[in-house]
């Protein structure tokens, strides 16, 4: 069961306590490795294994980002807990802090502890990794490790311009050069997700959560995490009808990537 869980980032457990129960820092290690492996675009562990070449991994700019965002979340985490003495012995803190890392940054969910008890700067930091996700093709949550790519690279790339009026500048991907069609596509989906975001956690607000739950069931729901922090941050069993009906419809959206649902949600769609 936390085998299929693992690869499908789904963070369901058989027990009550999650991966905690078993306290074991080996089966933690096995989880953590398939964890970020899972995370990759499938289509690359695909021409990896098929042409023998390890090197695919290392060449691909996405996951290089990937990597990149993993290992700078979990760094920060760790020095921060260190530095705040939250856990009484470095081991502890290394085992805890890279495994919760990693859980919620891939969207995962899977906990050994519970991550809100921690300072508010990981428990935030760790949350907002969670909006980043996976990489396209894999079965991570989150916006996409590629979309936020572009989106950086597009930002710079503005930047460039206001210095450089008349420069050229390109936002390869690869070897390829990225059409305007596709950024537009990028920046439509975000702004579909910030604006989805905001509509739910606004009717959470009125329907009288307080703002770190709704804040952080939001991210853990439209984002496919799982736990949040708050009254969420051990299940959703305290949330009234509506709350859970609102956070439902987030999970829908988080998992057919916005637009899908939106079409279906749109009376255009049935009109012939």
């Amino acid at each position: 069961c936390h085998a299929f869980s693992t690869i499908a980032i789904g963070g369901a457990s058989t027990h009550d306590a999650n991966f905690g129960y078993f306290d074991n820092a080996y089966i933690e290690m096995v989880a953590i490795v398939f964890m970020v492996l899972a995370g990759i675009n499938f289509g690359l562990h695909y021409l990896a294994l098929s042409r023998a070449r390890p090197r695919v991994y290392s060449e691909n700019g996405e996951f290089r980002t990937y990597i990149t965002v993993l290992l700078v979340t979990t760094a920060l985490c760790l020095v921060y807990l260190g530095a705040s003495g939250f856990y009484a012995t470095l081991d502890e803190t290394l085992r805890h802090g890279v495994f919760q890392t990693v859980s919620v940054a891939t969207t995962t969910g899977f906990t050994t502890t519970g991550f809100h008890q921690w300072p508010a700067f990981a428990s935030t930091l760790i949350l907002l990794a969670s909006f980043i996700g996976g990489c396209l093709g894999s079965t991570g949550g989150g916006v996409k490790v590629i979309r936020f790519s572009l989106m950086l690279k597009h930002g710079r790339q503005e930047l460039a311009r206001i210095l450089h009026p008349t420069m050229q500048v390109a936002i390869r991907v690869g070897d390829d050069t990225l059409h305007e069609n596709a950024l537009q596509a990028v920046w439509g989906f975000l702004s579909a997700y910030v604006a989805i975001f905001l509509i739910l956690l606004l009717l959470l607000l009125l329907n009288g959560l307080d703002h770190v739950t709704a804040f952080s069931a939001m991210v853990a729901t439209l984002n496919n995490l799982g736990p949040g922090l708050g009254e969420v941050s051990a299940n959703y069993s305290a949330l009234n009808d509506m709350s859970k009906a609102l956070l439902c419809l987030s999970m829908l959206f988080g998992r057919l990537e916005i637009f899908p649902l939106l079409l279906v949600l749109t009376p255009a769609f049935w009109r012939r």
